[in-house]
């Protein structure tokens, strides 16, 4: 199909089809890239009205954590790629379409498997590829936390489901008063597993990045790893709230980042981008995470970069080449449902675009929680400082509203 740079026509005999499994706002990016690529898309998701249903050629709405299912769909439409976009997908069942040549999995079908939870990849990075990372263990009950932090981690430390994405379920502990708290929490977030948490201790770091690292052919067919410039950003709970770049490193800090996420990531194979998020003391790097995806930080590089990370993965995974140049410093800011509600509607939207060299995504979710991510503001400037205010002030006039 794309082995000899060919596209077809989508909704022909001759196109190239590409499914998305998960369909949110970063799906929804990933599916506009390809469609201006001429791929025919297929948009996945576990609810109607999904963000990327509304672009996409076709639409449909399964529980993709049945393998039984997710097999049925993939027969049904022949997809030539699968890009999964969310962790709460059969993997296994992946594994076994890749293996029979149904279609090709992104990056692979075993590295969508071992990333799928935090227990595959932190075991991958700690104890086989021996990378740098926080104290951890693995807990099965609100016991077996308690005797992990009290006799290996301590306080404070930090209380994740072993599967979740944007941060759900993620909570800091000070002291043992909050414990119980957490391991509820934790099993609210997860996407699938709520019997298992993984608990951190706690780096006293400088600021986190997030390593945007890409694996793409070059001209002769050969995979080479490629960088955008770090990606800082602020979490709230473990859910991004803003980010910027570039972020200034010291050259050594940015060395070693590198070196940890082409380590993670040629062990990972496969083509596309991948979002790996590392702690950052002086000129210490910690890994902290990785997601074979688009990463939620990396809106940013809609106005930063000559070629977004929507449009470098969707150019990756075709495997034709790409360019990671910043453009310009740049910065986006979430803006929140700030209510539980169907069809909200937005204000303000006139005076958010007042503000210079700013622009908005609205995702177009059809549900609103209080902290559901429901857009996100971008703006640039002179420097990352600038951007960031004009991406503040951006999100901050926007009121969802009751329609």
């Amino acid at each position: 199909m794309n082995n000899n740079n060919i596209i077809g026509t989508p909704l022909s005999d001759s196109a190239t089809k590409v499914m998305l499994l998960g369909s949110g706002e970063l799906g929804k990016e990933v599916i506009i890239a390809l469609q201006r690529l001429g791929v025919e898309t297929i948009a996945v998701d576990r609810y109607a009205n999904a963000p990327g249903h509304q672009v996409a050629h076709r639409a449909h709405v399964i529980n993709m954590a049945d393998g039984q299912a997710l097999r049925a769909l993939i027969e049904q439409e022949q997809p030539h790629i699968i890009v999964p976009e969310i962790e709460a997908i059969a993997t296994d069942m992946l594994v076994e379409v890749e293996r029979l040549g149904l279609a090709q999995v992104i990056p692979t079908a075993l590295a969508a498997q071992l990333t799928m939870n935090r227990e595959g990849i932190r075991c991958l990075a700690a104890e086989t590829l021996g990378l740098p990372t926080s104290p951890y263990a693995f807990a099965n009950s609100l016991g077996e936390l308690q005797s992990i932090i009290e006799d290996k981690i301590g306080y404070p430390c930090i209380v994740k489901p072993v599967m979740s994405s944007s941060g759900k379920g993620q909570s800091r502990i000070n002291n043992a008063s909050e414990m119980q708290a957490a391991w509820e929490y934790a099993a609210s977030g997860s996407r699938v597993d709520q019997g298992r948490v993984i608990v951190e201790g706690v780096i006293e770091f400088d600021y986190e990045i997030t390593q945007l690292t890409v694996r793409a052919k070059n001209t002769a067919g050969e995979i080479m790893t490629h960088f955008c410039e770090p990606i800082g950003h602020v979490q709230v709970h473990g859910d991004y709230v803003e980010s910027w770049q570039p972020q200034v490193m010291a050259p050594l800090a940015l060395e070693r980042a590198g070196d940890i996420a082409k380590k993670i990531t040629d062990n990972l194979g496969g083509l596309g981008i991948f979002g790996v998020e590392l702690f950052i003391k002086d000129d210490r790097v910690w890994f902290s995470e990785v997601s074979p995806r688009p990463h939620d930080t990396g809106m940013v590089t809609m106005c930063s970069q000559v070629q977004s990370e929507f449009d470098l993965h969707a150019r990756a995974i075709l495997g034709f080449p790409i360019d990671t140049t910043l453009h310009t410093p740049g910065a986006s800011a979430v803006i929140y449902g700030q209510m539980d509600a169907q069809g909200i509607a937005f204000a303000g939207v006139q005076d958010a675009l007042c503000v210079p060299q700013s622009n908005l995504r609205l995702f177009g979710k059809p549900e609103a929680f209080s902290r559901r991510r429901m857009g996100v503001a971008l703006a640039n400037g002179s420097d990352t400082d600038e951007a960031r205010e004009r991406a503040k002030l951006t999100a901050s006039r926007i009121k969802p509203i009751k329609k």
